[in-house]
């Protein structure tokens, strides 16, 4: 036996470092994740620190300010009017929409799941609230608005539904706030109907077919195959939908920016208000933080949710 192949199959030699981190696992799989921790630590941790430590200090634009603890938070609670509105509003705008996008996305992703004529272009059409970027199509909504050009007036008026000429959609504060909800309705239902979609597709059709054998009606299908199967992608959706919703900015901003007088600001536009062309910098990473806790327990409760067995 010549002395290289002792060296290599001698039982005292150690093996390259590299190659016993590849056969380990836990130490592998650490390193594999080293450069996404970065980016996250980055782009996401970072910022949030830094936003947390300016909503404790007096920070304005042209000033870095210094530390005066919850002072920030006392005044949003205790004298900052608006920030009670924006506070309700924002429940309201992501309680509103979430249901409706819910029930027209899974309704959507049940009539997708039948095999019809020209299928695969109704599929790609029914995404394009979803593409197209999310400014222009809310400029688009406001137009379609509009008090003096509005088509959404125009056609309620031929069909009867409204009296001529139709109501100031941006006057009133219930009107502006149907308004901003139909717009985010409209963009996120299809984000909620391909997900559903995709979910649907996994279901086995044997169930469905040993449910017929038993007598199961569709709605008896639905309830005891579809929605238990469904369970983990609609928990999924919800979640990010309500994350999304709650720190929703463009829709708001763009469609009505808290008109009229600041009765729908959500908390996203009024801590924009503050921190920009108020220039109070730590008010407004205070006001962008006060749904931190409440986003946390939504967010621990569907994981627990999810862990569940059914």
């Amino acid at each position: 036996m010549s002395t290289a192949t002792r060296r290599v199959s001698g039982a005292g030699v150690s093996r390259p470092l590299h190659l016993r981190l590849i056969e380990r696992e836990a130490p592998m799989g650490y390193i594999l994740l080293l450069p996404t921790l970065l980016v996250l630590g980055t782009f996401l941790a970072w910022p949030f620190l830094f936003g947390l430590w300016l909503s404790v200090t007096s920070a304005e634009l042209s000033d870095p300010g210094h530390f005066i603890g919850f002072g920030n938070y006392n005044f949003e609670f205790k004298i900052d009017h608006p920030f009670w509105t924006s506070f309700w509003n924002t429940f309201l705008y992501t309680g509103v929409t979430t249901v409706f996008k819910f029930t027209l996305g899974l309704s959507m992703a049940l009539l997708l799941n039948q095999i019809f004529p020209l299928q695969r272009f109704v599929r790609a059409a029914l995404l394009l609230p979803w593409i197209i970027p999310t400014v222009l199509s809310t400029l688009a909504w406001k137009w379609m608005f509009d008090p003096t050009f509005s088509v959404v007036n125009w056609v309620a008026v031929h069909l009867h539904l409204v009296a001529a000429p139709g109501p100031n959609w941006f006057g009133g504060t219930s009107t502006a706030m149907a308004a901003l909800m139909i717009v985010n309705t409209w963009r996120g239902m299809p984000f909620y109907g391909i997900a559903f979609l995709a979910g649907l597709q996994t279901i086995p059709l044997d169930l469905y077919e040993a449910a017929r054998v038993d007598g199961a009606n569709r709605w008896q299908q639905f309830l005891h195959i579809t929605l238990p199967l469904l369970r983990p992608v609609l928990l999924v959706v919800l979640l990010l939908s309500t994350i999304l919703t709650f720190a929703d900015f463009q829709v708001p901003f763009v469609l009505t920016n808290g008109a009229p007088y600041n009765s729908t600001h959500v908390l996203a536009t009024w801590a924009y208000q503050w921190g920009v062309p108020g220039g109070a910098i730590g008010l407004g990473a205070s006001v962008s933080l006060v749904l931190f806790p409440v986003l946390s327990i939504i967010i621990a409760g569907v994981l627990v949710l999810l862990r569940r067995p059914e």
